[in-house]
């Protein structure tokens, strides 16, 4: 009988590895593409379920949701910039709490991590930008 390459996630452990183990299949370029195809959407399925058991989306706002999305798939600020097709600074704002996530972020981010886009429409507080923060303490802006 064969051994099963991939069973359910039963760790955070195996949650790991398997993230790691696709993030490696969707830069790999070498494999076999029917082969590769089925790995990935075995490993999207094992993921998600895990997610759906194990992360209350609801309690976290949607900017620390993708800074643990981000973590959990090893991406950088500059890799969301080639996913989103948005700027570094606009990467930067939002991360930081400066922009909300249009429309348009929240359907790429959906498609991209397989979650719901509700995970990442929900109300959180914006932080007023520095340029904002001088404008209403200089005195001459206040006339």
């Amino acid at each position: 009988m064969e051994t099963l390459k991939y069973k359910v996630i039963k760790s955070r452990d195996q949650y790991d590895n398997y993230c790691k183990i696709l993030d490696t299949l969707i830069f790999d370029e070498s494999s076999l593409e029917h082969q590769k195809e089925v790995e990935m959407e075995l490993l999207t399925l094992l993921i998600e379920q895990y997610d759906k058991e194990n992360n209350n989306f609801d309690e976290v706002d949607p900017v620390r949701l993708l800074k643990s999305l981000m973590g959990d798939h090893y991406l950088k600020s500059k890799d969301l910039v080639n996913i989103l097709g948005v700027s570094k600074g606009v990467i930067s704002d939002i991360l930081n709490y400066k922009k909300g996530l249009s429309k348009e972020v929240i359907r790429k981010l959906s498609s991209h991590f397989k979650l719901s886009q509700e995970a990442f429409n929900r109300p959180y507080e914006l932080r007023p930008s520095d340029n904002k923060k001088r404008l209403q303490s200089n005195p001459a802006y206040n006339v």
